[in-house]
């Protein structure tokens, strides 16, 4: 079985290749779709209630639905996690794609504050 930092470059390299949603223009943008698509992911796997109040959620729920049956679908080792693993990994690959997506970038359009 593939280790903490196996799984998450694993899901990074998942969203890297398959989604749209890390490359908005803005830091806050990349921070809220990473933080929301990937917490409510984490709930998904976990089988948990997603909150779907808002239209905001809707958005952020649509893309996690997506990882959670792509990632079931092409990551068997997640099925033989607990929800206190999954939780901790959805975590770390949170501060990952911060670190990729916005913190370790180099676009200074991401925090150019007239854009």
């Amino acid at each position: 079985m593939a280790d903490m930092n196996e799984k998450i470059a694993q899901l990074e390299n998942f969203i890297m290749k398959k989604c749209l949603w890390q490359f908005h223009s803005r830091a806050w943008d990349r921070k809220n779709q990473n933080e929301n698509i990937l917490r409510m992911t984490g709930e998904l796997l976990c089988g948990e209630t997603v909150n779907t109040d808002s239209p905001a959620d809707r958005c952020y729920w649509v893309d996690a639905a997506y990882l959670a049956d792509s990632f079931r679908e092409k990551y068997d080792w997640l099925a033989s996690m607990g929800k206190d693993e999954i939780k901790a990994l959805f975590a770390a690959l949170k501060e990952r794609m911060d670190f990729v997506t916005v913190d370790g970038s180099l676009n200074a359009e991401l925090t150019d504050p007239r854009y």
